[in-house]
């Protein structure tokens, strides 16, 4: 079994993100590996494309060259729940994962699934079409995505922290790659970005789901938990 990553919004370095994770399903014989995201500068965009297309793009492609007879795991990270719904179904995906995600129905943009969040993150211009977080520091941004890390896995993730292709968050989806595949659902209880209430609203679009007791990256703070969840898929 093959695993694609595909991390959340305004971040980059999917591998560093996924790597706590990855290091216990290597073990396990697990092959995995994270899709760069064009829409937050990691790769080039395919002709004609920007922002939500052109993720959903790279994750359609990294699904071409899946060679395992089994198919691949993809799991979506917040952001990464969009960008699956909008690469639509693909024969390559035998399962999805999410993590404190969205699936959404088609017609649906990013920024419409978080408009009715009572604390949403703050996010300003950041320069040439792009959006960035705004007023948040190493603590700061630490405290609330982060809080259940050491202060120097805090301090890294800052350092991931990039603007990102302001068309990611208004593109409506054209695809919803999350219907009819086997999925599960991991609801992070104690996630201070993205409320309870939404995840468990999405979460009961997912063929199952399960509640772990982390903040919104559990396959940084507690990847023990998430390779459980993905091993179970096999």
């Amino acid at each position: 079994m093959e695993l694609l990553f595909v991390h959340g919004a305004l971040v980059r370095d999917g591998d560093w993100w996924w790597s706590p994770t990855a290091a216990l399903l290597d073990r396990a014989g697990v092959r995995s590996r994270s899709v760069a995201l064009p829409s937050c500068g990691e790769a080039p965009a395919a002709d004609g494309t920007s922002g939500l297309v052109a993720d959903a793009a790279a994750l359609r492609a990294a699904l071409d060259d899946v060679d395992d007879p089994d198919g691949a795991v993809v799991v979506g990270h917040s952001y990464g729940g969009t960008v699956i719904a909008e690469a639509g179904r693909h024969r390559a995906v035998a399962r999805l994962l999410f993590v404190s995600s969205y699936l959404p129905d088609v017609g649906t943009a990013q920024g419409t699934i978080m408009a009715d969040e009572p604390d949403p993150v703050s996010i300003g211009d950041g320069g040439e079409g792009r959006l960035a977080v705004s007023g948040y520091d190493a603590a700061s941004f630490g405290a609330r995505f982060l809080q259940d890390a050491d202060p120097d896995t805090q301090r890294a993730g800052w350092e991931r922290v990039t603007a990102q292709d302001a068309t990611a968050f208004v593109t409506p989806t054209t695809g919803a790659g999350w219907q009819g595949v086997d999925s599960t659902y991991v609801v992070c209880t104690e996630d201070r970005s993205t409320t309870v209430g939404l995840q468990r609203s999405h979460a009961a679009r997912a063929t199952r789901s399960v509640d772990v007791p982390t903040g919104h990256h559990p396959f940084v703070t507690r990847p023990d938990l998430v390779a459980e969840q993905v091993l179970a898929l096999r």
